[in-house]
């Protein structure tokens, strides 16, 4: 992997001890989680995907919504990387009690790190599903596991998605002076691997792109390679949600930074 010296330039980072250690891989399956195998396995690990069919090389079965066969595939695990979520169903079930049964399912003389993927903002802004990732942090931070409670900014795939749900026609309506920077998934995925290698935070360590920017600017930028003719409107959004992202709530305050833009990634 690579850090960022004050002058900008890309470095390698000094050799961490990554010896064959075990890590497993929660939603697997998931965006972030099909891309963490290839990262980690480069960094010196043995790696584990579990998903509730367990389908794949290197994939094991383990349900975090019933516990089902959930210690057996941590059995042995030195690391975790927790990026497993259901923000389209039982999200509670899921991302909190199933953090819970996770927590309990571990093999505490093995394990050595908990890398936790959460949002950038799950304490400031006031939406439901943050709510949830925010409470499954304090279980993990309640645990006294050696953990990292990795926050990280909106996907670029995910931005994409947003945008093409809004879209009425040639009208594309964005929040009023909303504050983003969304992230490459790839940028976090090796991220991730560093930050296993790495002594946990035992907190929240942050993480996003490289670059700030508006919601009318992105929609613009999307709008241009995606959506030729579409028309940006700015429109008010009250309330305590748009008042956290106007005030920056989803913006990180420090910690590292991705290199692809979202630019780069509209033109990919």
């Amino acid at each position: 992997m690579a850090r960022r010296t004050s002058s900008g330039v890309c470095a390698p980072r000094p050799a961490r001890q990554t010896a064959r250690m075990e890590v497993l891989v929660t939603g697997a399956t998931g965006r972030l989680g099909k891309q963490l195998t290839a990262p980690l396995q480069q960094a010196g690990y043995s790696v584990r995907q579990m998903s509730r069919r367990g389908a794949g090389p290197g994939g094991v079965r383990g349900d975090l919504a019933t516990g089902r066969d959930l210690r057996t595939a941590l059995a042995g695990a030195e690391a975790v990387v927790h990026a497993a979520t259901d923000p389209r169903g039982d999200l509670w079930q899921v991302d909190v009690a199933g953090t819970r049964r996770l927590v309990e399912a571990v093999d505490r003389s093995r394990l050595r790190h908990v890398v936790y993927l959460s949002i950038v903002g799950v304490d400031r802004i006031p939406y439901g599903y943050y709510r949830a990732k925010f409470a499954a942090e304090q279980v993990l931070l309640a645990s006294g596991l050696p953990v990292t409670l990795l926050r990280v900014t909106q996907y670029h795939h995910f931005v994409d998605f947003l945008l093409d749900s809004a879209r009425r026609g040639p009208i594309l309506p964005v929040p009023m002076g909303w504050r983003v920077q969304p992230v490459d998934v790839g940028d976090v995925a090796g991220h991730v691997a560093d930050v296993v290698s790495r002594t946990p935070a035992g907190g929240v360590v942050e993480y996003g792109g490289p670059e700030e920017l508006s919601a009318a600017d992105v929609a613009r930028a999307w709008a241009a390679v995606r959506a030729p003719g579409a028309h940006v409107v700015a429109t008010p959004v009250p309330g305590k949600l748009g008042a956290a992202f106007r005030e920056g709530a989803a913006l990180p305050g420090r910690g590292e930074r991705g290199r692809r833009s979202y630019a780069e990634h509209l033109h990919g």
